[in-house]
């Protein structure tokens, strides 16, 4: 079956007992047991649970997986990845990287006795000599977060795999609708459940999927272990959501594409970061591994300072001022400021994330609508700062 035809299928279909074309949500806790110490399906709903087998099924299906693993959170799943590492490990990261990532690598898995280094992973004579011999995990994101980096996933995996380390990528920009890092050599694909695959803006979740059968069992070991899993009801949610995921991302990217080449030839905007753009640096692999579309995520650098910064992202209307991506509607931040702000002031500017980089999350609203609310911004922020007095 195509993509799009599992998407609606795979996990779901009708009630076996009522016929009903919605699956019901499974709510009980504890499941009773035919006989003392006999193991069967589910036991308890930490465990498993049968709404949370059919996203697991479904996520598993769409990203070339053998399983999936559904956390109650994105970083959860991060944290859930992470577990696999020992005190004196060391794991190699993107530099372009969400925030939360960031934030989990260095302030709490550091103080544990994993040691992290950030480097440019579109640079792969970098990212191969950023390993150690205690290096197990490499952890990148395609396209990266904030600055829309593109990395080269194939390539990075034949890297890890040669220094014995698994490749897990953060897939949550692209979706599998568009990347299937699985399919690309990685070994684990971790999604953000929040953002594209719910859709909506109204449920929290993380993803990990595998395709090695070893290395699922040990990762549902450590969340059976330590808890870290989605409710019934979220899980119905983001089973819902990823029925039109295909739907909402191709109409996404072709309204993102649109904006940045408008956003190309304001004269406010000094550089825009989206990979469709021809003379992005990461075009040509994007082409390779991206499937027909580029995503709806975009950044751009304004000109004017951080007060004209803020001042822009505080004006748009139909840009909803709010951290997050991936929903319905379209959101605007200042990674600075946002969602980025723990990483330290030095690490920021080091990495690029500059203050006056705005990052978009573009919804299904109107294409001349979204550039027209732009548009107004951009008059707002221009005005909003006096010139220097020339005396």
């Amino acid at each position: 079956m195509q993509f799009r035809t599992r998407a609606i299928h795979v996990g779901g279909g009708p009630d076996r007992e009522t016929g009903a074309v919605v699956p019901p949500i499974h709510v009980a806790t504890t499941y009773v047991q035919p006989a003392a110490g006999e193991e069967t399906a589910y036991d308890y709903s930490r465990s498993g649970n049968p709404t949370r087998s059919g996203l697991e099924e479904v996520m598993a299906s769409l990203e070339s997986g053998t399983r999936a693993l559904a956390y109650a959170s994105g970083m959860a799943a991060i944290h859930g990845a992470l577990m696999l590492l020992e005190p004196g490990d060391h794991v190699v990261a993107g530099a372009d990287i969400y925030g939360g990532t960031y934030r989990l690598l260095h302030h709490v898995m550091a103080p544990c006795g994993i040691d992290v280094t950030l480097v440019d992973a579109a640079d792969l004579d970098a990212f191969d000599a950023a390993f150690k011999d205690r290096t197990r995990m490499a952890w990148i994101e395609s396209p990266g977060n904030p600055r829309m980096t593109i990395t080269d996933i194939a390539a990075c995996a034949r890297i890890a795999k040669a220094h014995g380390a698994w490749l897990a990528v953060d897939n949550t920009f692209a979706t599998p609708a568009l990347t299937r890092p699985l399919e690309l050599g990685a070994d684990i694909v971790m999604h953000s459940a929040t953002k594209y695959l719910g859709g909506h803006s109204d449920v929290l979740g993380g993803i990990l999927v595998v395709r090695d059968a070893e290395l699922a069992e040990r990762l549902y070991y450590l969340q059976n272990a330590t808890g870290g899993v989605l409710g019934p009801f979220d899980s119905f949610l983001v089973a819902r959501g990823i029925k039109t995921l295909e739907l909402r991302i191709r109409e996404q990217s072709r309204t993102a594409m649109a904006l940045a080449q408008w956003l190309a030839e304001c004269p406010q905007v000094a550089s825009v970061n989206y990979p469709g753009l021809p003379d992005h640096p990461g075009h040509e692999v994007a082409r390779r591994q991206m499937d027909g579309a580029f995503g709806a995520m975009l950044s751009f650098e304004w000109r004017g300072g951080l007060e004209e910064a803020r001042v822009l992202v505080e004006s748009t209307r139909l840009f909803q001022l709010a951290v997050s991506l991936g929903a319905v509607e379209s959101l605007i931040e200042l990674p600075a400021a946002m969602s980025h702000a723990s990483y330290d002031p030095e690490s920021r500017r080091a990495h690029g994330i500059t203050d006056s980089l705005i990052r978009l999350s573009v919804g299904l609203e109107a294409f001349e609508d979204l550039r027209e609310d732009l548009s107004a911004a951009f008059e707002a922020a221009a005005g909003s700062v006096e010139p220097p007095s020339t005396k």
